[in-house]
């Protein structure tokens, strides 16, 4: 480790770009070691504050054959399957800046290290926002929320990370530096790349530069929870979906999430309107009108009170001070999400969580018990969908197929990293298939 930090010293400098093991903060430490092989970790953290720095970090890890972990703030370092042989681990917290706002165009460039919590504060004074509700908001960069595919309950109305990306600028594992799209949409021949890097954890490149579209912010917004039996519930979200209604977000939840909200009893279903007052006014109105007609529960969140339930959702989700949690991502078919989630909350006693995005069938289970792993993967795959595990004890991890994938796309996706990255440097064994 010494003499790499050594080599490296050249080229970020010594006092703030290299740090080693022993001198990392425990939270660092933490971090990393939840995403390594058996918790072993002795790596050297570097931080290079340039693409320039960046190209040469990765062109000199290539030339001594070193294992490198890429990362951000290592809020999503432990997503994924568990990475062995890391040398160097590789933070592009300091590529942070704000290269371009195109305020008229509707695009933003900026650095892969910047906060998300910090773009959309620089969008808010032009009004505009960036169009995904990821994990972690405060501490997740925009370039680790790409390589994960972390979008959240936005997808309903704006999509996903692909559906926003324009372009970006990547350093390869060799170190060579590669652009791909642009600042505006256009054809692509070839991969494309985007949509190839996005949800790759930091196997193919390492994200150095993006280019993304905004939105305008909403000039309103309103929030309808719904709660009650899961019958009148996937009825409901059923005829939500139907309707000329056009949420921004529309959430089933878990009966022990909705306990743990304070919003009702049994199922829940937390839909956002966001346009012009009148039309959340009335669109708001409507949904909670049928759901009442069925028997459900409901209230209109507003204001502070809308802002509080929807943080509330977030931090139930992806609070991270129990290390024994396990947070599986999901994917089923939308008319059986109501089933999963009630099976969820059986299955544990009523101690597990989980919430599940209406149209797409998308979402996440948290929970302690490790034995109904098995049990729920099962049931997603009966439905036609799957269960891949992103937070899970390395002791977890180490025993079960993280991704549990069984598809046949595995010798395509074995021969991109073996094109991209022929000598498996970068995060190896992190992603489906342990490529």
């Amino acid at each position: 480790m010494k003499a790499i930090a050594q080599e490296l010293e050249t080229i970020v400098g010594s006092d703030k770009g290299i740090c080693n093991w022993d001198n990392l903060d425990a939270h660092w430490q933490e971090r990393i070691e939840k995403a390594l092989v058996n918790s072993v970790a002795q790596a050297s953290i570097v931080y290079p504050q340039t693409q320039k720095e960046l190209a040469e970090v990765m062109t000199c890890a290539h030339s001594h054959n070193w294992g490198v972990l890429p990362c951000g703030r290592a809020s999503k370092l432990s997503w994924g399957g568990l990475v062995s042989k890391v040398n160097l681990v590789i933070s592009t917290s300091r590529l942070n800046r704000l290269i371009e706002h195109a305020v008229g165009d509707l695009t933003v460039t900026v650095e892969a290290g910047m906060k998300f919590a910090e773009l959309q504060k620089v969008l808010a004074t032009a009004n505009q926002f960036l169009t995904l509700d990821p994990a972690y908001p405060e501490d997740a960069t925009i370039g680790g929320i790409i390589a994960t595919a972390d979008t959240g309950s936005l997808r309903q109305r704006y999509g996903g990370v692909r559906d926003i990306l324009l372009g970006l600028s990547f350093v390869r594992a060799d170190g060579q530096i590669v652009k791909a799209g642009g600042r505006v949409v256009k054809n692509v021949a070839g991969y494309d790349l985007m949509k190839l890097f996005t949800g790759s954890y930091g196997t193919l490149g390492i994200i150095s530069q993006v280019s993304l579209r905004v939105y305008p912010l909403p000039i309103a917004s309103g929030t309808v929870v719904l709660t009650g039996e899961a019958e009148a519930l996937g009825a409901i979200a059923k005829t939500l979906l139907a309707s000329a209604m056009t949420p921004t977000a529309a959430d089933l939840l878990s009966p022990h999430l909705v306990a743990k909200l304070g919003i009702g009893q049994g199922i829940g279903l937390i839909a956002r309107f966001q346009s012009v007052p009148e039309s959340v006014q009335q669109q708001s109105a409507r949904l909670l009108e049928v759901g009442q007609q069925v028997g459900l529960q409901g209230m209109i969140y507003s204001d502070a009170d809308e802002i509080e339930i929807w943080h509330k959702l977030q931090e139930q989700m992806w609070a991270s001070t129990q290390a024994s949690a396990i947070i599986c991502k999901i994917g089923v078919r939308p008319s059986q999400a109501v089933t999963i989630l009630s099976q969820l909350d059986s299955l544990t006693s009523h101690n597990g969580i989980g919430l599940i995005h209406a149209s797409s069938g998308l979402g996440l289970l948290r929970f302690e018990q490790s034995p109904i792993l098995q049990e729920m993967r099962r049931s997603c795959q009966t439905q036609g969908g799957f269960l891949s595990i992103l937070e899970a004890p390395p002791n977890i991890k180490e025993k079960m197929d993280v991704w549990g994938y069984s598809g046949n796309a595995l010798d395509l996706m074995r021969k991109i990293k073996n094109q991209f990255d022929p000598e498996n440097i970068l995060s190896p064994h992190r992603f489906v298939g342990g490529i």
